[in-house]
């Protein structure tokens, strides 16, 4: 019955539907944005590496200010280095990182010059690096400053585009370099993560620290950071965190607290991160609670005006035996059919929202089962208590009253 009178009126039943439709749509949409963007970013954290601490060197705006900070400080060398690793505990891996920017590439590139960085054979251990083909570099291989390179997916791509490179050579300035492996495609920050890397990690060259200090020549390097980062892995069950403030005191120290140095911990962007998408999830429900809210008000107003219309029905109904729970009953079913229907319409909506979303603003969304089942159990929820007091009026006609009503 409930059915047959949402159909004996289907444009007042869909005018009414409104409401929870876009509603729904909107807490579904919503949330699939801020699920996309979450995992996303988790992704990146993950692949930095939630025990991981990473220190880098701060470069200078100007060669005056360079001048004036080397007054100061000698800034990062390997001396940093040996200190963090002597007087920090809980350290499982430690490498140093050398960057280097090439000027010119053979082969030669269409695309943004990859970044040649240079860090120890146990890069791997410190970062989750799965390999596409090939091998990482041995420690031997540093050891000797030996010719040999692993590339990112895309500076494989632009170089030697996209068949096996492995056994392949590259030339970044004069040095030749022979490719023992490429590795799988890396996840990047969002540039609007604040303390998050924005660089391109895929278009990356990395080989052995020695080799890079040795074959590489660095202008002004007597200005320059001996080294511009230390990656450091910590024991999985040592906090980061805690790990990262006696490193940055031991680094303080020794640049005379001249703040030329950076320090990322992701373990604590991830918390930071997480507490922002909880309070922007709440306010994107809030948002769009506001026009479940308008579609049970739109649901009381359309069923009060249901009762004025059926009450002789109602009269009737009550004359040959309806209860006032069955009157209850009916009209109750008939404003939670409209909430379902409209709840399922509005999922519908939200599907279609976040896939036009993900298309023309070129973000990731995640539709979950959590972000339907909460928007469409609140829909439920509003027609039923919007719906109460209807039905609870109908139920109180005098049935005499209601037969004689015209």
């Amino acid at each position: 019955m409930g059915l047959a009178s949402l159909l004996a009126h289907k444009l007042r039943s869909l005018l009414t539907m409104l409401g929870m439709i876009f509603g729904v749509g909107a807490v579904v949409a919503m949330l699939s944005i801020t699920q996309g963007a979450q995992e996303e970013t988790l992704r990146f954290i993950d692949q930095l590496g939630v025990n991981n601490i990473i220190i880098e060197a701060t470069e200078a705006i100007d060669r005056d200010t360079l001048l004036a900070m080397r007054q100061v400080s000698p800034g990062m060398t390997f001396r940093d280095a040996r200190a963090i690793e002597a007087n920090t505990p809980h350290i499982a891996a430690m490498s140093p990182r050398k960057t280097f920017t090439p000027t010119s590439t053979l082969p030669p590139t269409e695309q943004d010059v990859p970044q040649l960085i240079g860090v120890m054979s146990n890069y791997t251990d410190i970062y989750a690096t799965r390999m596409l083909e090939g091998r990482f570099f041995t420690e031997e291989e540093n050891l000797h400053s030996a010719p040999v390179c692993i590339l990112g997916e895309a500076a494989k791509g632009s170089l030697l585009g996209y068949g096996s490179a492995v056994g392949k050579y590259i030339k970044l300035n004069e040095v030749w370099l022979r490719v023992v492996g490429v590795m799988s495609p890396a996840a990047t920050a969002d540039a609007k993560v604040e303390g998050l890397e924005s660089d391109d990690r895929n278009n990356l060259v990395v080989a052995p620290l020695n080799t890079v200090m040795r074959r590489f020549e660095d202008n002004n390097s007597y200005l320059k950071d001996e080294i511009d980062g230390i990656f450091v892995r910590v024991e999985s069950d040592s906090s980061s965190v805690e790990v990262a403030e006696i490193v940055r005191a031991i680094v303080t120290a020794r640049h005379n607290d001249s703040g030329d140095f950076s320090i990322t911990v992701p373990a604590g962007l991830l918390a930071q991160r997480q507490q922002q998408q909880r309070m922007f999830e709440i306010v994107m429900i809030s948002i769009a609670g506001i026009s479940l809210l308008v579609g049970g008000i739109g649901i009381m107003n359309i069923m009060l005006a249901t009762v004025l219309e059926r009450t002789r029905e109602i009269g009737i109904r009550r004359a040959i035996g309806a209860r006032q729970r069955d009157i209850v009953r009916q009209f109750l079913i008939e404003a939670v059919m409209i909430s379902i229907v409209g709840g399922l319409l509005g999922i519908a909506t939200g599907f279609l929202g976040s896939t036009v979303i993900s298309i023309l603003a070129d973000m990731p969304t995640v539709v979950t089962f959590v972000s339907i089942a909460v928007a469409f159990g609140v829909s439920v929820g509003v027609g039923l208590l919007f719906g109460i007091y209807p039905a609870t009026q109908a139920a109180k006609l005098d049935p005499i009253e209601a037969i004689r009503h015209e």
